[in-house]
């Protein structure tokens, strides 16, 4: 009779630990959420961001209010979200590898390993060209950016956006040189090129595809070394075809919540994207809308998705003698 008292009293406590750990994962803001998108209206990553917040609102049952903040390549909206008081209730999005290089660009004193991750699509960039520019196929873009060095005018997003990732990438493959023109987001640097204020963008197919379907912009390649399919117009071609042996890394996109936040957020968070982001029809039929690829992700996951893309642009940037920090000093350690 002696030890069933404390064994009893083991089980009790036991249970309450359960029961209070499962009560503490329920996180049930009481107040709307702010959501910070760091670009421009319009573009890839406002587009899902919405789509996504719209998604949460149904089970956290409260308002996330999206607001856009540009400037500086992202790092505007990123540097007031982690300014914000680290309650829960500011957070960020865009692209990981954006949110990974700020430190490396002297941007942001931030690393993505600071914030909790929280993805939803991985988005393709597209070498699109006007549609009355002379550069029918890939290969005469190229053979154009080599005979007319530095001349041939490239819209982007801005330093350490996707579009500037990509056009560093095939510059540095390829051996070309180019104009470099910078917006404060994809959706801006889109319209630059289908309304011929520039020849060329380098942004992403989301930011692409009602121009490309409209013919105001002409696709002439993947940025990688898989082609993609875009509903309306067909099958855009590899890279890789035209420069052979070329890869670049998936970019991953998602809401970042600073890890500063209390515990709980992240609890609730990871356990609405293991059990409804997974499962988001909304969110997949954006994605293959856009000619982006589904995919939810988070935690630890998460985090070893995008650190591929983080490190390959973090060594070109230096490479191309970009980089304001060394990426091996601040974890990044050389492919």
């Amino acid at each position: 009779m002696k030890t069933a008292l404390p064994l009893r009293h083991l089980l009790i406590t036991s249970l309450l630990a359960v029961v209070s750990a499962s009560a503490m994962a329920q996180w049930k803001p009481d107040r709307p959420i702010t959501l910070i998108v760091p670009w421009a209206p319009g573009g890839s990553t406002d587009q899902v961001t919405r789509v996504t917040a719209a998604e949460l609102e149904k089970h956290l049952g409260q308002k996330i209010v999206v607001m856009n903040q540009p400037g500086a390549s992202g790092s505007v909206g990123t540097k007031n979200a982690m300014a914000a008081a680290p309650d829960g209730y500011t957070w960020t999005a865009g692209g990981a590898k954006d949110l990974g290089t700020y430190k490396v660009l002297g941007m942001l004193d931030t690393s993505a390993t600071d914030w909790n991750l929280y993805l939803n699509v991985a988005h393709i960039a597209v070498v699109g060209v006007n549609a009355d520019a002379p550069y029918k196929t890939m290969t005469e873009l190229l053979a154009a950016m080599k005979a007319k060095p530095g001349a041939v005018s490239v819209a982007t997003a801005g330093v350490n956006s996707s579009g500037h990732s990509a056009i560093e990438a095939i510059a540095r493959a390829a051996g070309v040189t180019y104009k470099h023109v910078t917006y404060d987001g994809g959706a801006p640097a889109a319209v630059a090129a289908a309304s011929g204020e520039t020849e060329v963008t380098t942004q992403l197919a989301a930011e692409q595809t009602d121009m490309i379907r409209a013919k105001k912009i002409r696709p002439l390649a993947v940025v990688g070394d898989k082609s993609i399919e875009i509903e309306g117009f067909g099958t855009i071609p590899p890279l890789s075809q035209f420069i052979p042996g070329f890869k670049d890394p998936i970019n991953y996109f998602g809401i970042f919540v600073p890890k500063a936040a209390p515990p709980v957020v992240a609890q609730t968070l990871d356990r609405i994207w293991a059990t409804e982001m997974v499962k988001s029809e909304a969110l997949r039929k954006y994605a293959q809308s856009r000619g982006a690829m589904f995919a939810p992700m988070a935690g630890e996951e998460a985090q070893k998705a995008v650190f591929p893309a983080i490190q390959s642009y973090a060594w070109t940037q230096q490479a191309a003698g970009k980089a304001k920090v060394s990426p091996d000093t601040v974890g990044i350690p050389k492919p």
